[in-house]
Order: C-alpha cells, then sequence, then structure tokens
C-alpha cells in the first residue's frame, strides 16, 4: 500500500504523487510493483528491493545513490505478542522528501502519523523532521519493551529466589516454566539489542552525511539514546544470564534433594533387611528358633536397626 502526505499548515495531509515537490513523505508499506515504480517514477530513485534491504552487509544498508541518501534499519514488529519479528525498514531521503519501505506495521509508525495528523507538536519542515521523528518514536517503543522485560526480570526473581513449601515435584514444574520464560525474554533481548545497533549506525552514517542545523542535534540525542538503550538491553541480558544460571542450580539442588532421600531411606532400611536376611535362613540349628521370643526379639532388633541410623541421620543434619 502506497500513502503520501503533505504539509498542511502544521500537520500532516494526504496527497498524491502528481505534484512530487509536494510530497513530504511517501510511504511504501508492503506495495504492489505498481505502487514502487510510480514512487521510483516520480522521485527519480530506485528503491532497493527487500532481498536488499535484509542483507547485513553495511555497504548495502547505508549508501548513497543519485543524489538521495538509503538508509536501512531492523525494526521490530509485534512486541506485544509472544511472537515479535525483525522487519527491515528503509528509510530514503530525496531533497525534501522522505520515503520509506516497510513490509510490517510497527506501532511506532502508527503512533506517529497520529500524531503528526494532529499537529501535535511534531515537527514537519522536511522529510529528514519526519525520519526523525519515526526514529524516536521507535526508540520510545524500545524503551517500553525494555522497561516492560526488566518487570518481568523482577518477577522471575522473586519466583526462583521465593521461600516457599512447594512439594518438589510442583516447584521442578514451576522452575522448568521458568527457564522458558527466561528463554524467550533472552531472545527478545536478542532482536531489540539488534534493532538498536542499526539505529546507532543509521544515525552515525546520516551525521556523517553533512546533515546540519537542528536535525543534526536531534540526530545526535536519538544516537545517545539508542545507546543507552543498548547499555540498558547487555545489563538485562547479563541479569537474565544470571537468573538461568541460579535456577539450573535450585533445580539441581531440588533433584540431589529427592537423590539424597533416597540414598538415606536405602541406608536407614539396609540394617532390617539384613536382620531379616539372618533369621529367614533355614538352618535347622538356629537358638531363637525355639526361643518363645525369638519373633518379638527379631521385629525389635530390626526397629532399632532402622531407628539408630535414622537419628544419627538426623542429628548431623543430613535430613
Amino acid at each position: 500500500m502506497l500513502q503520501a502526505y503533505r504539509r498542511s499548515q502544521h500537520c500532516l495531509a494526504d496527497c498524491s504523487l502528481a505534484t512530487p515537490s509536494e510530497v513530504l513523505w511517501a510511504d511504501l508499506n508492503g506495495a504492489t510493483p505498481d505502487e514502487v515504480t510510480s514512487v521510483e517514477d516520480a522521485l527519480e530513485i530506485e528503491i532497493p528491493t527487500r532481498a536488499e534491504a535484509e542483507e547485513i552487509e553495511l555497504s548495502s544498508r547505508l549508501y548513497a545513490e543519485d543524489d538521495a541518501l538509503f538508509m536501512t534499519m531492523t525494526a521490530l514488529a509485534g512486541l506485544d505478542t509472544d511472537n515479535p519479528a525483525k522487519t527491515p525498514v528503509t528509510f530514503i531521503l530525496k531533497n525534501h522528501t522522505l520515503v520509506t519501505v516497510r513490509y510490517a506495521n510497527p506501532k511506532p509508525f502508527h503512533a506517529y502519523l497520529l500524531r503528526a495528523r494532529k499537529g501535535r507538536g511534531v515537527p514537519l519542515g522536511s522529510g529528514e523532521e519526519v525520519m526523525l521523528g519515526l526514529l524516536e518514536a521507535l526508540i520510545d517503543r524500545t524503551a517500553d519493551a525494555l522497561e516492560r522485560v526488566g518487570n518481568e526480570t523482577d518477577g522471575i526473581s522473586r519466583e526462583i529466589f521465593k521461600r516457599g513449601k512447594e512439594k518438589a515435584n510442583k516447584k521442578t514444574r514451576t522452575l522448568e516454566t521458568l527457564v522458558e520464560a527466561i528463554g524467550h525474554k533472552a531472545e527478545l533481548l536478542t532482536m531489540l539489542q539488534d534493532s538498536l545497533v542499526s539505529i546507532t549506525r543509521l544515525i552515525a552514517y546520516y551525521s556523517a552525511a553533512g546533515q546540519e542545523g537542528g536535525s543534526r542535534e536531534q540526530a545526535r540525542l536519538i544516537q545517545r539514546d539508542a545507546g543507552q538503550l543498548a547499555e540498558h538491553a547487555r545489563a538485562l541480558s547479563a541479569r537474565l544470564g544470571f537468573l538461568l544460571d541460579a535456577t539450573l542450580g535450585v533445580i539441581n539442588l531440588e533433584q540431589n534433594q529427592i537423590i539424597k532421600i533416597f540414598s538415606v531411606a536405602a541406608v536407614v532400611f539396609l540394617p532390617p533387611t539384613l536382620v531379616a536376611s539372618i533369621y529367614g535362613m533355614n538352618f535347622h540349628l538356629m537358638p531363637e528358633l525355639d526361643w518363645s521370643f525369638g519373633y518379638p526379639f527379631a521385629i525389635g532388633l530390626m526397629v532399632v536397626s532402622a531407628l539408630l541410623p535414622y537419628l544419627y541421620f538426623k542429628r548431623k543434619g543430613w535430613l
């Protein structure tokens, strides 16, 4: 879909490509080949394909051609869902016009468009200001996602280290669920870090292209925010790594506790088994066979032989 916008007083308004000089922002969202061709003809540029936008080489993502800047970053879509996805977003600056090429619907684009349509203090002097406004919206969205991950990480930490008296098997299942949650959070953080790195590279290239004035200052602030968020994401990643190690350690301790109980039980029942084995032998000349107190004596001996190891383990604190 192709949407073109122009500046109308202090807000964005829809327009067509009939007069390219009036177009401030042309947004190609999963556009058809005919729509892509119409933008290329109107602005005299060659829009990169999706395969070219997804290449990881820096020279394929950031370059200048035909008096236009081509800058591709990695954005995230579906951050509110269980399956967020990375998607390339290309910014093309030609004179005062911005062209965006995307293949998903990240919420920052919709949020920025709503504010720009209402003219809520959004700079709309040029396509550069629109691009920087979109990048700021993407940064804000990333910050919200990092804050949510941080809060969820706090909940995971409390769940791991709480001193509840759950049954061992139930607690182990809970910890296994937490391991899965930690894995999902770590994967999301990796995607957020990739996005922030791509924004930092894009802004660095844009600044190096010789932009001056307020746009350059705004770009510097965006680059600083992206760097700070990347540092925060790295700290959260390190914390998740610690929580994963702690969770696996707790699971290991729970399993060791179960093995210890079985080991102690085996040792406690070993002496009574030995006594029962001795008096279960079929020898004719056994003094206790003709003794009237032989049976109670054997039973009592088995109880005492089981009780003594139990009391010893209890005194040592092994139970």
